[in-house]
């Protein structure tokens, strides 16, 4: 099976299935001697885990990680770093109801026409799962950047027609863990939550926007051709599960601008050339200008709902579908980690493809 690798310098591989023994990375490219805070990097995995919520999955994983190499003495050696998280509360007779049918909008019926065989258990492969592995990796990737000066945050901003507007700049960012919904609008999050719990109890689901923040990322970073910086991030994050939409600095909005009200003017500020406006996104000719790199991520309801669907079995027979098990009625407040993982593995090997990096020992 290909489409299992990521990156070209700072580059994973990720394997396991939502309902096989373990889930795991192979992390290679990491330099040696960048200090390995598992405390942190299970932090990061705990952001992601089902069960943490009432309006999550209550699917009970401790999502424990277990490194296994790459690491001595608390840093990295330069060689792979492999990651396992193993299974503990995978219900398979959940899904036997669906061993020959196929659930609408998942990917059971492409994953059975490519393969001509599928792990019906959960999804298999295809399994949201799957994404510990890139939190895992990703937290990795991300204390990475921290010596070198660069955050990621990401919140979500909206789920359904609920949307928070207020621009991120005046926003207080370090509110986002202070939710369930990990909106850092104490008032929004608490209608967001609310309007989750009601698609719940109606047996439905909802989907949702999450903002990416960038800041200190250097300018010079991404290539001008295939490799842009902003189109590695799209493909960073239409890889993640029920993800619809990417858009980047002013996005679909810019269209409403004329040129002469959308250029970002540059102007200098001691030794640093800064732009008076950031409508693109810290990105141009697909390289880092320095300025704060910002998008959004759109998520789609999930495809599992407990109403009876129309469907069709292996053989073609029309057949009609429950939803069963345990199922998220929204993904987005534990998407925020994985955005940021993701986002961060793509500016990691950008930056080591530049080699404007440093090590602390």
């Amino acid at each position: 099976m290909a489409g299992n690798n990521f990156g070209q310098v700072f580059k994973i591989s990720t394997f396991g299935e939502s309902h096989g023994k373990a889930i795991g990375v192979i992390l290679d490219g990491c330099p040696a001697g960048l200090p390995i805070d598992e405390e942190y990097i299970q932090q990061e995995l705990d952001r992601r885990k089902p069960g943490q919520s009432k309006i999550v999955t209550q699917r009970k994983e401790s999502d424990i990680v277990h490194i296994l190499s790459g690491v001595f003495d608390g840093k990295s050696t330069g060689t792979p770093i492999a990651m396992i998280i193993y299974n503990a509360d995978a219900r398979s007779k959940d899904y036997s109801h669906i061993a020959d049918k196929f659930r609408p909008s998942h990917a059971d019926f492409t994953y059975y026409t490519k393969y001509g065989f599928r792990d019906y258990r959960g999804g298999g492969r295809s399994s949201a799962r799957e994404t510990a592995a890139r939190v895992a990796a990703g937290a990795v990737a991300k204390l990475f950047l921290q010596q070198q000066g660069i955050r990621i945050n990401a919140y979500v901003s909206q789920v359904g027609k609920m949307e928070l507007a207020i621009p991120y700049q005046n926003l207080d960012l370090s509110q986002t863990e202070s939710n369930p919904v990990r909106c850092p609008d104490p008032e929004m999050a608490a209608q967001m939550e609310e309007y989750i719990r009601s698609v719940r109890k109606e047996g439905d689901t909802i989907g949702g926007i999450i903002n990416c923040v960038i800041s200190g990322t250097p300018a010079g970073i991404g290539e001008p051709a295939f490799d842009k910086l902003h189109a590695d991030l799209a493909k960073a994050m239409l890889s993640i599960n029920a993800c619809k939409g990417f858009e980047y600095g002013s996005g679909f909005e810019g269209v409403k601008m004329k040129g002469s009200e959308h250029n970002d003017v540059f102007y200098t500020e001691g030794d640093t050339v800064k732009t008076k406006t950031n409508y693109s996104g810290g990105i141009q000719g697909g390289i880092s200008n320095g300025m704060d790199i910002y998008f959004r991520v759109a998520f789609k309801p999930v495809a599992t709902i407990v109403s009876e669907q129309e469907s069709v079995n292996e053989a073609g027979e029309e057949v009609k579908v429950v939803g069963k098990g345990r199922h998220d009625p929204c993904v987005v407040p534990r998407a925020v980690p994985i955005v940021e993982g993701m986002a961060a593995l793509v500016l990691a090997d950008h930056m080591l493809r530049q080699r404007m990096v440093r090590v602390d020992f």
